[in-house]
């Protein structure tokens, strides 16, 4: 039998037909709910006198539009409210699970599937949700999708999606004290460029990634959209396997050990082809920070803002196509040729999809600890599960937080896309550990957002300004 990678060995096990417009009709085995992409989605349904194929295979959650203060009912916000009480009937009409407010397992959809063990290598996953590629960090193979596509696979529990082509990317190396997983996929990013993975899947691997916990994987995956890609992953190992071992939707005892043996069979195979490989250097990346108005345009905290003026870097030439440097300097106020270390900053948020996991806020909490944030400074604390706030509290982390001047919220997305009362006023430059800094992305039309990972916003938060995070971590 031929090599293959794991893309084309989940694909292949999850195909139901090739379809005449070239697209495979895929078979999806998890698909994840949430109240924003899903209310259309389930009035089309019902006009069409359809129910849910597989209610056993959707789990559901509330994390958008869910205030992180008060989540008192009724919300304050008359739109959240129909959404959460939209999702709320339609779960009930058709059976499906559902962790809701009143449950201790709810929080951000792309937090909870690993940490209740729904996420499993080998899948297929779908969620109407941008980065459910999150989920690739397992050896799955995870789609963001359409209400459309949502009403799809309610109803068949599969998806029409084109065949993707795999681009290898090696990490070599060993990051660096104060260099996290967060620093390297703003580096793939920048280096590939925001469109450089359309057409792709991404895997992740080589030494540097080997390295990584769980969460750390996840955050990888996580902004694979960011750079164009349908889908990030990383191959399973014993990492993986640890993880998993105990979640609550996991198998047990002889059955996880077969699954286990399943599991790692689902790894590329050694030699196997891949349609492009890219090798980045894992000892040379350094902590970085976008400064313009896509998760492309970012530098190390070491360098200087790029300057449309002078000759074309890899790094500009990889974001040309993305949108012009000078719009991005327009927008963000900043001159070209600046250094981004020293930039004032009026809001630090630690959470989002992308980093709001324990192994997160751990490393937020070691640089605040003992320290007060700039007197200027609103800064945000939020967990992306209730479980995460948990198991943070029994560690003492939000003492460390509040006493630090943090606000410690409840679980949700919060600020990142501000679908809720978290978002930013006017100007105000947010030092964020989310995924997006587009124009508008935060709440305000005109704030501005800069990118770079937990340990960065707090020390963001404490300085004021754009730190060095190295440091302050001795």
């Amino acid at each position: 039998m031929s090599r293959r990678t794991l893309l084309q060995k989940v694909w292949d096990l999850h195909t139901v037909r090739r379809l005449p417009t070239g697209q495979t009709q895929l078979f999806i085995g998890l698909h994840l709910i949430h109240e924003v992409t899903t209310p259309q989605a389930f009035d089309m349904l019902r006009a069409r006198g359809a129910g849910v194929a597989f209610p056993e295979r959707t789990y559901a959650t509330v994390d958008h539009i869910v205030p992180t203060r008060d989540q008192g009912r009724p919300f304050a916000d008359e739109l959240a409210e129909q959404m959460m009480a939209a999702l709320e009937r339609n779960c009930r009409e058709f059976g499906i699970r559902f962790a809701d407010l009143g449950s201790d397992r709810q929080g951000i959809v792309h937090v909870i599937g690993p940490e209740l063990g729904l996420t499993q290598p080998g899948m297929t996953i779908a969620c109407g949700d941008s980065h459910t590629s999150t989920h690739g960090a397992f050896g799955a193979v995870a789609f963001g999708i359409g209400t459309s596509q949502v009403r799809d696979v309610l109803a068949s529990q599969s998806l029409a999606i084109d065949p993707l082509k795999v681009r290898r990317i090696t990490v070599s190396g060993t990051l660096g004290p104060g260099v996290y997983a967060k620093d390297v996929i703003l580096e793939i990013i920048a280096r590939l460029g925001v469109k450089g993975g359309v057409g792709f899947a991404y895997e992740y691997g080589g030494p540097a990634i080997e390295q990584m916990s769980m969460d750390e994987r996840m955050t990888v995956c996580n902004m694979s959209i960011e750079g164009g890609a349908r889908a990030g992953y990383v191959n399973p190992d014993e990492t993986t396997f640890r993880y998993l071992a105990g979640r609550p939707f996991a198998p047990e005892g002889d059955a996880f050990e077969r699954a286990k043996q399943w599991w790692a069979s689902m790894a590329s195979d050694d030699g196997a082809p891949y349609d492009d490989e890219v090798v980045i250097d894992g000892d040379a990346i350094e902590p970085r920070v976008t400064w313009g108005i896509n998760p492309g345009q970012s530098v190390g905290v070491s360098e200087r803002i790029p300057d449309p003026g002078a000759s074309a870097t890899e790094e500009a030439q990889a974001d040309a196509d993305a949108g012009a440097l000078g719009e991005a300097l327009d927008f963000m106020g900043f001159a070209a040729g600046a250094p981004i270390a020293g930039t004032k900053v009026d809001v630090a948020f630690v959470g989002s999809c992308t980093n709001s996991r324990l192994t997160d806020l751990r490393e937020a909490a070691r640089v605040v600890r003992g320290q007060r944030i700039a007197p200027h400074v609103r800064a945000l604390a939020v967990p992306g599960s209730k479980a995460v706030r948990q198991a943070a509290e029994a560690e003492g982390l939000h003492e460390v937080f509040l006493e630090a001047g943090f606000e410690w919220r409840g679980a949700g997305c919060s600020m990142c896309l501000a679908m809720n009362p978290d978002r930013l006023n006017g100007r105000e430059v947010c030092a964020s550990s989310s995924n997006r800094n587009f124009k508008g992305r935060q709440g305000s039309p005109t704030g501005r957002t800069l990118l770079m990972s937990p340990a960065m916003v707090a020390a963001a938060a404490v300085s004021g300004e754009v730190t060095d995070v190295r440091r302050m971590l001795g």
